[in-house]
């Protein structure tokens, strides 16, 4: 665990759970010193709906984060622009939810904080705020010019990256390409030795097809698209299985001969790690230039302001984030 870590976290979707769990998690000490970004207005009035006793501190770029301490939170000031109500979407908060990721985003950027890990925000009601946005990784690579960027979430004895992300099923086919299935195990690779400390990553790849196309019978993207990616980057050492039908590959026993599993596409692959570690796992970002953490679910807004959302996928992405760093060895 790196003591000296100091994180920088957005609640994200302000009537959802997101200040619930950062509200709940500051009544203990961290390892890490952390700053959230929100409006200390928001923060304030969720922690007397939750009956939950907060001290809250105004944070200025350039201090030096505070050692972290049981019912104190330090919060980089950014304002909403209307009222916020636990339980109930408001479009006229979308551009702060994008300003305070903007803020934690620069932050990073400019080094005054180590990791950036992520409250859940809801896509539909910043789009219906005439604001595009199709999630924080997308938001992400394009913010920080990373070329190309994956998806992977991680828990307890499984991690699953992904070619696609958030796109309609219809799409994923034409998507999926050598040069995006080369693109993104390259990365994993990459950031699973950098990150994670593992010496030669054993990657295992999922087909697109039902049976992994049986042989071209059933989908000829195995045969012209994934194999011919795979077996290039053999040549240049990786270590890779695959492709292999996705509902072979999540079994126990191919899931032990591999660090982690490539999946075609979002719904391929996330059912089974949230099925295995819902609550306890985290999202990751691979392939920026800053380490970012995030929660493996929704905005629940049916549970904001009610108490009982679970911090467990929070504490996670940032458990995730700790270890990123202390096992980090920047190129």
């Amino acid at each position: 665990m790196n003591t000296s870590a100091a994180l920088v976290i957005t609640p994200g979707e302000p009537a959802g759970i997101g200040p619930d769990l950062i509200i709940k998690l500051c009544q203990k000490p961290l390892a890490c010193s952390y700053v959230v970004v929100a409006d200390p207005r928001l923060m304030d009035a969720r922690a007397k709906q939750l009956n939950l006793s907060v001290s809250i501190q105004e944070y200025s770029i350039g201090q030096e984060p505070a050692p972290s301490r049981a019912g104190c939170l330090q919060v980089m000031p950014v304002p909403m622009d209307a009222n916020c109500v636990a339980g109930k979407l408001d479009p006229a908060n979308a551009a702060y939810v994008l300003a305070t990721l903007e803020q934690a985003t620069a932050a990073c950027l400019d080094q005054k904080f180590d990791a950036l890990v992520t409250g859940p925000i809801n896509k539909s009601c910043i789009n219906e705020a005439g604001i595009p946005f199709n999630g924080h990784t997308e938001w992400l690579a394009n913010r920080t010019n990373a070329n190309k960027v994956v998806m992977m979430l991680a828990t307890k004895g499984l991690k699953v990256a992904l070619v696609t992300t958030h796109l309609p099923l219809s799409d994923v086919p034409k998507a999926v390409t050598i040069e995006e299935v080369q693109r993104t195990i390259r990365i994993l690779d990459r950031d699973l030795k950098k990150w994670f400390g593992i010496k030669v990553p054993r990657i295992l790849v999922c087909g697109l097809n039902p049976h992994a196309g049986e042989g071209g019978h059933m989908g000829r993207e195995e045969v012209e698209t994934i194999e011919p990616a795979l077996d290039g980057l053999r040549k240049e050492g990786f270590n890779l299985s695959g492709p292999i039908p996705a509902d072979t590959a999540f079994t126990p026993r191919l899931l032990m001969t591999a660090d982690a599993v490539v999946a075609m596409y979002h719904d391929q692959g996330l059912p089974v790690l949230k099925h295995m570690g819902f609550g306890k796992a985290a999202n990751i970002t691979l392939g920026l230039p800053i380490i970012r953490t995030s929660v493996d679910h929704g905005t629940a807004v049916e549970l904001a302001g009610k108490g009982t959302a679970d911090t467990g996928s929070l504490e996670t992405a940032i458990c995730y984030a700790e270890k990123m760093l202390s096992a980090g060895n920047p190129d």
